[in-house]
């Protein structure tokens, strides 16, 4: 069942003005470079992610993704000039246990070659990025995490091979010295591996947006489908993301997953996992920011449930795009393996899902976005919610949508950099 959303009410004005179907147009339509250079400096960037050329290349099916505003690569190439994404294997020496228990470049941080690991992606980086690169630029490396006890589960193996590394040099050591030793030597590893694989993308592509897949995370997995459900981030993730200060310090972009389990479908409790993985991220981003201004949020999400092929209809879209998009985040990142474009039937299912369901709704979210920052923050800022669990959403518009006049009411402005006020009227810097 579809989404009711308001165009108006007792407090809405007729037909767009003009400058507002102007900027809604203008927002819409930018689709490359130059609208991923101002990530952060408009409302709301979608972004595809998903290696789907061969659907022109081989099947002869093209994906109308330029017709709905949708950023994506110059011929749908995975690593292109609007987003790179390296997983562990494309870039540098990263040390990870492979699914068969063997150690990869050392297994552990601890054993891996640091200074060959930074050259080879030095080299891999200039390789496969142009100059001038103004992009999303995203590292996936999910083997191991950086906080020792966030390691559990399938990895507890870099646990135990730290503590085994620790033995070794010290054998008569009590065990739970072992154990304190580790940890810090794992995580002073971890923390060089992260830490300096991000300055050196930062400082070969300064314009670039560097950031980790899935961080900060927030663990709110556990309990979902309960009615006393909450959302909020497992006890303690706060002060643990707050630890990786130097993370979030040397990241240009933050890329949190909300990726959504079939068992959840249509499930209201997705909004609530979705909201709290958000806010965390943008208060990261607030607190830890380089800058004067927050750093741009932009969730990883999936046009289909984890692991299937079964798309997202409007209820699903409306609980992760449209939920980050009433938070305040500047975008969200479209990600899908290679199966979507696995046969020529696919990739005309995929096609399809953007004409009728995907596209739709990223315009008229789009145009939603745009308009909120119009009315209620002079175009120089991004609406978010005045209270982040009120649930108002964004209004999404048709062509011959309505103006709000509550919304002033409902959202708060996050001003663009050299702006500042409630509603972004004051100018703080030059532009």
């Amino acid at each position: 069942m579809d989404v009711l959303h308001p165009t108006g009410g007792g407090g809405s004005i007729a037909m767009f003005r003009g400058s507002v179907s102007l900027l809604i147009f203008s927002v819409i339509v930018s689709g490359t470079v130059a609208g991923l250079a101002s990530v952060g400096r408009q409302g709301f960037t979608v972004v595809w992610n998903m290696p789907t050329a061969r659907c022109q290349r081989r099947y002869g099916v093209s994906l109308p993704l330029q017709e709905f505003g949708i950023v994506h690569n110059a011929g749908e190439r995975f690593v292109g000039e609007n987003i790179s994404l390296f997983y562990k294997q494309r870039l540098g020496l990263y040390p990870y246990v492979n699914r068969q228990g063997a150690n990869v470049h050392g297994g552990i941080p601890q054993l891996g070659d640091l200074r060959a690991h930074l050259n080879l992606t030095k080299r891999q980086v200039q390789q496969s990025m142009q100059s001038g690169f103004s992009g999303l630029a995203v590292l996936d490396w999910e083997a191991w995490r950086p906080v020792w006890g966030r390691n559990f589960g399938s990895k507890e193996v870099y646990r135990r091979l730290s503590k085994e590394l620790v033995w070794m040099k010290h054998p008569e050591m009590p065990e739970k010295e072992v154990t304190s030793m580790a940890r810090v030597e794992f995580q002073t590893a971890a923390k060089a591996f992260m830490e300096e694989t991000l300055a050196l993308g930062t400082r070969l592509h300064p314009r670039g947006l560097w950031g980790f897949y899935g961080f900060p995370y927030c663990y709110n997995n556990h309990g979902i489908k309960e009615d006393m459900y909450t959302g909020q981030c497992s006890p303690g993730t706060e002060a643990l993301n707050d630890k990786l200060a130097y993370l979030w310090s040397g990241s240009t972009a933050l890329y949190p997953s909300i990726y959504v389990q079939r068992r959840l479908a249509a499930h209201p409790n997705v909004r609530l996992m979705v909201r709290h993985r958000v806010l965390e991220a943008l208060r990261v981003a607030s607190q830890h920011a380089p800058g004067s201004k927050p750093l741009p949020v932009l969730p990883y999400a999936r046009v289909a449930f984890i692991r299937t092929l079964t798309l997202l209809n409007q209820v699903d879209l409306e609980n992760t795009l449209g939920e980050s998009a009433a938070l305040g985040a500047a975008g969200v990142v479209l990600w899908g393996s290679l199966d979507f474009a696995k046969s020529k039937r696919q990739c005309g299912v995929l096609r399809d899902y953007i004409n009728s369901v995907l596209g739709g709704y990223v315009v008229r979210l789009r145009r939603g976005v745009a308009h909120c920052s119009e009315t209620v923050c002079h175009a120089r800022g991004r609406c978010a919610r005045r209270d982040p669990h009120s649930g108002h959403m964004i209004p999404l518009l048709e062509p011959s949508g309505q103006l709000n006049l509550n919304l002033s009411s409902q959202f708060r402005c996050v001003c663009y950099e050299g702006w500042g006020g409630e509603q972004c009227e004051k100018k703080t810097t030059p532009t």
